[in-house]
């Protein structure tokens, strides 16, 4: 399916599970939608299952937006507790449509909590209260994890929410990250669990000594923080000089600040030298970078001091401190400004999620995940660009489950697209109309909305 076509659906205010594998365009696609909601001046939530992703869309977690805060079982005491706290209930019932990204590391549990809680607010008991509901997620990536002494957690697809959601299933088909036909290859054989011998020569032609990878000024990726801060900090400490220091300036309640740092990539005490390896880690179209653009530290700009990074294409950027916040409704609850930069000799597979690489070292000789492996292939854009240190059996091993699941995916996408050609544009139009009105939204008076930029920018 397309982004145009998943747009249209989107627009029909049906609940939708937007899917497609690393590069396909689902952050693109939501965040065209969540543009064109507040166009049309509807109330949308925009969370996710964890810090990191909530920072990649300016949203806030669906525990601390919902009030379920860390529990994954709620009680009637719970839920009428949560439901009956102001400020929680106020802004619960403002909203029309729910968006929740990496729905894959969202325990099913959790998601079941917060259709009680949505229910209960909003004194309706369908699911979630009536909202529209969009969930966003890649089931072959990270799953979800619970703690020793918890019950294991269980796939958001398996809960009692999801099913009664009746969710349309928009699977995008288009590739925006690899460029490789043969790597791309190996990564959807991965997905589909047929990696043959072939294909594992083919990654061990790209196999390098360590103690090589360690001249290269390229990302590497590992499993563990340990090696990430021990290779970031023996590169930065090769550099002659003294550190420079750029500290964090934050605004707002200690807990979503809290929040917000761990879904930040760039640190509380951002420590530079000249000719430290960086790695940009927000948008910034205006100046033409992006999360996981790479860079070397050139200099620093004669007035504000702020550190001037040379890309890899030869660009000098002027990198100045921007925003990372959490907000609710349009209204800032959190903010904390920062150089929009990190260390980027190593980073974890966990926190390369959402970062395309030209380049990268993977390390996957303790990976202890399903799906890790996965992720981190999928980062780089090209056979070529991935310098594979060494990998073992987990790392090119997909959950059974989510095996048997995405072929279900894929066949309700294509019967959610049948279903949809079969509709003129008037048809669609009207539902358009209908689902503005339905979520008290503004049609434009001097526009058309049925052609917007949002549309042709996705086209």
């Amino acid at each position: 399916m397309t982004q145009k076509e998943t747009l249209d659906i989107l627009k029909t205010g049906a609940n939708v599970f937007l899917t497609g594998e690393p590069g396909s365009g689902k952050t693109h696609t939501i965040n065209s939608y969540i543009k064109y909601l507040r166009e049309m001046k509807i109330k949308v939530a925009v969370t996710a299952s964890t810090g990191i992703a909530a920072t990649h869309i300016g949203g806030i977690t669906i525990h601390s937006w919902s009030g379920i805060g860390i529990k994954k079982h709620l009680s009637d005491f719970d839920i009428d507790r949560i439901a009956s706290t102001e400020y929680i209930a106020k802004k619960i019932s403002k909203v029309a449509v729910l968006i929740i990204e990496e729905v894959s590391m969202l325990d099913g549990r959790v998601l079941d909590s917060v259709d009680h809680v949505c229910r209960a607010v909003k004194q309706n008991d369908e699911p979630f209260g009536g909202m529209q509901v969009i969930l966003i997620g890649d089931f072959f990536q990270l799953p979800p994890v619970s703690k020793s002494y918890e019950e294991s957690a269980e796939f958001a697809f398996a809960s009692s929410a999801w099913e009664s959601l009746q969710l349309l299933v928009c699977y995008l088909s288009e590739q925006h990250r690899q460029e490789d036909q043969k790597f791309l290859q190996i990564l959807t054989s991965l997905r589909q669990a047929m990696i043959t011998n072939e294909h594992k020569e083919q990654l061990n032609e790209r196999c390098v000594q360590h103690h090589a990878t360690l001249k290269k000024d390229i990302t590497h990726l590992y499993s563990h923080n340990e090696d990430v801060d021990r290779i970031n900090q023996k590169r930065l400490d090769r550099i002659a000089g003294s550190n420079k220091c750029f500290p964090m300036k934050e605004t707002g309640k200690p807990a979503l600040l809290q929040q917000i740092k761990r879904g930040c990539l760039s640190p509380e005490q951002l420590m530079l030298k000249e000719g430290a390896v960086v790695m940009f880690t927000k948008n910034n179209p205006k100046e033409k970078f992006a999360n996981g653009t790479l860079g070397v530290v050139t200099g620093w700009h004669k007035h504000t001091k702020c550190p001037v990074v040379t890309t890899k294409s030869g660009r000098r950027i002027i990198t100045e401190q921007m925003e990372w916040t959490i907000e609710d409704n349009g209204r800032v609850l959190a903010r904390v400004e920062q150089i929009p930069l990190r260390l980027a000799w190593a980073i974890t597979v966990h926190k390369s999620q959402g970062v395309s690489l030209d380049a990268a070292v993977v390390d996957l000789r303790r990976a202890f995940e399903l799906g890790q492996g996965y992720v981190a292939l999928s980062r780089v854009r090209t056979l070529k660009g991935l310098f594979l240190i060494g990998y073992n059996d987990k790392a090119l091993q997909v959950h059974p489950e989510v095996l048997e699941q995405d072929i279900n995916f894929r066949q309700l996408s294509v019967d959610t697209a049948h279903a949809f050609s079969n509709l003129d544009a008037e048809e669609i139009h009207k539902m358009h109309k209908n689902f503005i009105k339905a979520a008290d939204g503004k049609i434009p008076r001097k526009e058309d909305f049925r052609v917007s930029k949002l549309e042709a920018s996705a086209a």
